[in-house]
């Protein structure tokens, strides 16, 4: 018999890891499939440690807890599970239930039926998120699927069903700076998705701020494009542009008796200059920071404990 592998990543959720065992168990017993689940805690500062632990120690045989040091963030937690998976199919779920478990048997039959490597999902509504979030989102697609050289499906979850060789082969991927949905992606693989509208989280509340989801897409959009290097040049060069025709406009208007100071003009061409320079050191930076990353080879995570 096969063996399914379910890799949840979970951080202070200290609610949802018994919800999410107990629904997604039901499932599994009707799927002729073996399964382990494998809950990697990335450094949770709640109880979720303590639920978990109770959890393996309950179920042995089907559950597995990895325990990082501290708190490295979801793309480790992915990867540590990915690497602990010994299973024939891997798929990724989140523990708040926003993952429905009833799509597993449903993604199995799909992936058998068309001899799909890979059976992901997508949201085809935002309902219950802010109007500000969706809106950025939105263009976070829009920008990365003009830019990038793969194709991010608007409303992809990290929820799909994966034969082993797509789960070696995103293993084969050794960079530091990691972005799943791309990497899902950028390894090919015959791939269909299946949509369903948005889920609510059973409880807690989500430790994605703004601020972390706009850091997110933008490494994802560093990750996968030299873009941003593009439209800096292209910036430095219209700036330029802009700043000569300024300069020979200020000159035209001088000749014909205007009153305009050396100052204006010098204090122009330094605010151009300043604006371009500024923005094209951000967005090296930006690059250089990841290049520092991979150069220094640090692990993407350490492991306290492992519970199998």
């Amino acid at each position: 018999m096969s063996l399914l592998s379910i890799v949840v990543p979970c951080y202070n959720e200290e609610e949802t890891v018994n919800l999410f065992y107990n629904a997604v168990t039901p499932v599994l017993k009707t799927m002729n499939l073996e399964h382990e689940i494998i809950f990697v805690n990335d450094g949770s500062k709640d109880r979720t440690m303590q639920e978990l632990t109770a959890l393996y120690e309950a179920h042995p045989k089907e559950v597995k807890v990895v325990d990082f040091s501290r708190n490295f963030g979801k793309e480790a937690a992915l990867l540590a599970g990915l690497r602990l998976a010994k299973g024939d199919y891997v798929t990724v779920m989140d523990s708040d239930l926003q993952d429905p478990p009833e799509y597993l048997p449903k993604m199995l039959a799909l992936m058998e039926q068309n001899d799909d490597d890979v059976v992901g999902t997508r949201r085809v509504t935002r309902a219950g998120e802010s109007g500000v979030r969706t809106f950025f989102a939105k263009a976070f697609y829009r920008i990365a699927n003009r830019f990038t050289e793969v194709e991010i499906v608007d409303g992809a979850r990290d929820f799909r069903l994966m034969k082993r060789p797509v789960v070696d082969a995103i293993l084969s991927l050794k960079e530091y700076n990691r972005f799943s949905k791309g990497m899902f992606v950028w390894v090919g693989f015959k791939c269909e998705y299946l949509e369903y509208d948005n889920v609510q989280r059973v409880a807690g509340t989500t430790s994605w701020s703004f601020w972390k989801l706009f850091r997110y897409a933008l490494d994802g959009i560093i990750e996968y494009t030299d873009a941003p290097l593009i439209f800096a040049a292209w910036a430095g060069g219209i700036m330029t542009a802009v700043m000569v025709i300024e300069l020979i406009v200020l000159l035209i208007m001088s000749l014909c008796g205007a009153a305009i100071s050396s100052a204006t003009i010098i204090l122009s061409a330094i605010l151009f200059l300043a604006a371009v320079i500024l923005l094209a050191i951000g967005i090296i930076g930006e690059y250089l920071a990841k290049t520092y990353d991979e150069v220094r080879k640090r692990p993407n995570y350490i492991v306290r404990k492992i519970y199998e």
